[in-house]
């Protein structure tokens, strides 16, 4: 039986860090395959138009394309409950645990987002201080903190050798009048 987990997040860019934790996860959760999973539409990230979520998972797929055990999902679900459905694992980081525990996400009910939250499967978290992790999840030992924030904000050296790629193309990520004409040029042709 093939053991699967669900990596959900916008990957804006992907990281090593991101990398790095799917491969922490498939090690420790003993998993066959890790999706990284990207919501048409993220909760919470609705306004983010640039780069676009073609680009971006243009991007996972060519970091999938070496790493068999590694598959891309697009969904239109939000709650990582709904994402996670059918999955052995959830994986993220401690960040996104902290998010998914806030009852605005499920109209201020906790009892709605308590309901979510049992309908979890088994959950890896990656660390991210100062987020606090909970007890009975799988702690994930990962060594690489890169986030996609801090790659926004400059530190490009942490984008995954994918998104570093596509950037230096198309300047997604670190230059967006460059890649306002970039796609411009691509609509024309």
């Amino acid at each position: 039986m093939t053991r699967r987990a669900a990596f959900p997040g916008s990957f804006n860019p992907l990281t090593v860090g991101h990398l790095a934790v799917a491969e922490a996860a498939r090690a420790q959760c003993a998993l066959d395959m890790v999706d990284l999973i990207v919501s048409r539409v993220a909760l919470a990230k609705e306004d983010v138009q640039r780069p676009r979520i073609d680009d971006r998972v243009a991007v996972l797929r060519a970091a999938a394309a070496p790493r068999p055990w590694l598959g891309v999902v697009v969904t239109d679900h939000q709650l990582i409950a709904e994402v996670a459905e059918g999955y052995d694992v959830v994986v993220m980081g401690a960040d996104k645990w902290a998010q998914i525990l806030d009852p605005a996400f499920y109209s201020g009910s906790i009892e709605a987002r308590d309901a979510a939250l049992a309908r979890l499967p088994t959950v890896a978290i990656a660390p991210r201080p100062p987020f606090d992790v909970p007890g009975g999840v799988v702690v994930l030992d990962v060594s690489h903190d890169a986030s996609s924030t801090a790659v926004r904000d400059g530190r490009t050296d942490w984008m995954a050798p994918e998104a570093a790629e596509f950037d230096r193309v198309s300047g997604a990520w670190s230059d967006p009048e460059r890649y306002d004409a970039w796609l411009q040029d691509r609509t024309r042709t």
